[in-house]
């Protein structure tokens, strides 16, 4: 077993270390179908081996082939090293710097297999969120799905989905938080209230991020039903304690919604079985008995990658699903269009009834779109559906307040410190509350609440650490808290703080995050750019820019950072300066776009802070004056 000393020395080429392969007790990622010509394999063949000297080319070239037609990627087994991957202590790296050291500890915990989804081939969530592209190496960029494929069997580029690529994804502990916030105010505006007991949420998916699903319904005091194909994740979330009961019988499966919805019992029940075959058969309960079982729905199925595992068609099994997507691809597609359609109808027909259903930024309406169901939104946008995404009745105007999904990893792994960085942030907040408009004050003491009852949720997998919703102000005041900390004694190690790609500022994605940008801009990526080149010069340890993230490569450009809190004035200095920039520069944006939350909140940071300048907007006041001026 190597230690990290002999994992910091590079490649082990002298001798190479023995081809393992694939680990059958890991999950692993499903084949991929690039479609490669000749010539490209070959191209593919020599990229790979390009990461090692001419004496090896001849001994790994055939091994290296052999994976590319089996599985679709190089990903070079071989040198998948042999030691426990997690987040060890920060103190345990061998490097020059506690910078560098972060870095690694953070790569480290994002391929850890109680973390990733598919820890052998480099991905984290996402079914293709990947940290690297193979064990040798990094990558560039191109936006088609099709050319996506190609590329990344060609070994020069990669899909890093958000936090995977910029190495700051802390399980599914980051979006338990985000879905209860989503679900808690859901229930506020389609509900009329925020007490959710005995109200019912249907949705799909307990992978990377759709495995939150099951413990943010409970938090937030529902009855969560959620269906997954695959046992594995099934299982893995029961025994973690985040789902609270498993079947695979559909009628065992009605039972039991009606027993806690009468009961008005917390619960998450996953459901093995196809999310379609649930819905198809809430929807026949409610035209035989005239009772509406489900109040609110959501998708949170891989369907930026639909085609390649992330979407199951309920024709098939997921044997057969696995198999068919690697030996007739077209035909697959075709299954996974009819699929939708018939997930689409049956959804239609129950919120005709009364359900609320909103698309959770996974791309379901966009692929339900291509796919012929009927989704449209007779006259509107660009950006809209006949449902709307979370973020354009429930999220966006939350991002608009300044208030988005920070973090930070103790890179001590002592749960002590964790514990009273949570005591630190909630302390904080508190503080910060006390002097603040209505309507912010329902997000801090959502996010009190969330951080003071944090630890009981045992929400921890991996690293030591943690996340809560925050605005600028609060984000400020809890890093300089945290590193005054580090600064006494208090904490015993430094701490990384970052934040969700989905955030106020770190994301343009026309049918996600800026899908409640209506002036014409969603499509454009000027906040991501803006914010990765801003956080670079003010101080981050680390950055990232990344095509795609949630809804699909080509659909999206992100951008994250890291930055090491050691306890100094200079860590103090870039922390303030960066996280600053980092909120007010997508909230100016926002702004700009016409949301008037954003509009007020720009406002209130300008006069909070003497030395942000930002150019207001002057809305059109009078819409006559458009009208005589475009008939004239």
């Amino acid at each position: 077993m190597l230690n990290l000393k002999d994992l910091c020395s590079g490649l082990p080429l002298d001798p190479m270390p023995p081809n393992r392969g694939r680990d059958p007790s890991m999950p692993h990622a499903p084949v991929r179908t690039p479609i490669l010509t000749p010539e490209e394999e070959r191209l593919a063949l020599r990229n790979s081996l390009r990461y090692f000297p001419p004496t090896h080319h001849n001994h790994l070239a055939s091994e290296f082939a052999q994976e590319l037609r089996q599985y679709g990627h190089i990903y070079m087994y071989r040198f998948c090293p042999p030691v426990h991957m997690r987040a060890y202590p920060i103190d345990q790296y061998p490097c020059r710097t506690p910078q560098a050291a972060s870095i690694m500890l953070m790569i480290m915990n994002n391929l850890d297999p109680a973390v990733a989804q598919f820890p052998q081939e480099l991905v984290t969530y996402g079914g293709n969120g990947q940290v690297f592209s193979n064990w040798a190496q990094v990558i560039p960029n191109y936006s088609s799905r099709e050319q996506y494929e190609k590329m990344f069997a060609l070994g020069v580029s990669m899909y890093g989905q958000m936090t995977a690529g910029s190495y700051c994804y802390i399980g599914p502990q980051g979006i338990v938080h985000g879905t209860m916030l989503t679900v808690l105010n859901a229930g506020r505006r389609y509900l009329g209230s925020d007490d959710l007991r005995g109200r019912v949420l249907v949705t799909s998916g307990l992978g990377g991020m759709s495995g939150a699903q099951a413990k943010a319904a409970v938090i937030a005091g529902c009855v969560g039903v959620i269906a997954e194909v695959d046992a594995t994740p099934l299982r893995k979330r029961h025994e973690q304690g985040w789902l609270m009961e498993v079947t695979s019988d559909i009628e065992h499966c009605i039972r039991r919604i009606r027993e806690a919805k009468r009961s008005k019992t917390p619960l998450s029940l996953g459901y093995h079985g196809n999310v379609v075959d649930l819905w198809e058969r809430l929807l026949k309960e409610y035209e035989m008995t005239d009772e509406l079982l489900v109040d609110l729905g959501s998708d949170q199925t891989s369907l930026h990658n639909p085609f390649s595992g992330g979407y199951y068609p309920v024709q098939l099994s997921f044997q057969q699903a696995n198999q068919l997507m690697a030996t007739d691809p077209a035909h697959f597609k075709t299954m996974v269009h009819e699929s939708l359609c018939r997930q689409v109808a049956a959804i239609n027909k129950l919120s005709e009834a009364g359900m609320f259903f909103w698309d959770y930024g996974n791309a379901f309406l966009l692929e339900a779109q291509r796919a012929g169901a009927a989704v449209q939104k007779e006259g509107g946008g660009a950006t809209e559906f006949r449902y709307p995404s979370y973020v354009q009745h429930i999220m966006g105007d939350i991002f608009s307040l300044g208030f988005g999904p920070f973090r930070w990893v103790c890179t001590s792994g002592d749960s002590r410190d964790l514990a009273l960085t949570d005591d630190i942030a909630a302390t904080v907040l508190e503080e910060i509350s006390a002097n603040v408009t209505e309507r912010v004050q329902q997000q801090y003491n959502d996010n009190i609440r969330w951080i003071r009852e944090a630890g009981k949720h045992s929400m921890v997998v991996g690293s030591q650490a943690r996340i809560l919703y925050s605005d600028q102000k609060g984000r400020v005041c809890i890093a300089l808290a945290i590193n005054k900390a580090i600064a006494d004694g208090r904490v015993s190690a430094p701490v990384v703080i970052s934040r969700d790609h989905h955030d106020v500022s770190g994301t343009d994605s026309p049918f996600r995050e800026t899908s409640n940008v209506y002036d014409g801009s969603a499509f454009c990526a000027d906040m991501a750019v803006q914010n990765f080149v801003g956080d670079a010069f003010r101080g981050a340890t680390w950055v990232s820019l990344h095509n795609g993230g949630g809804v699909g490569w080509g659909e999206v450009i992100n951008g994250g950072f890291g930055l090491l809190l050691d306890g100094s004035e200079e860590a103090a200095k870039r922390a303030s300066l960066m996280l600053n920039w980092d909120v007010s520069n997508g909230v100016a944006r926002r702004c700009w776009s016409g949301n008037s939350n954003a509009y007020e909140t720009i406002q209130r940071t300008m006069k909070e802070q003497r030395q942000l300048r930002v150019t207001m907007p002057f809305p059109v006041q009078d819409e006559h004056v458009l009208d005589r001026a475009l008939q004239g």
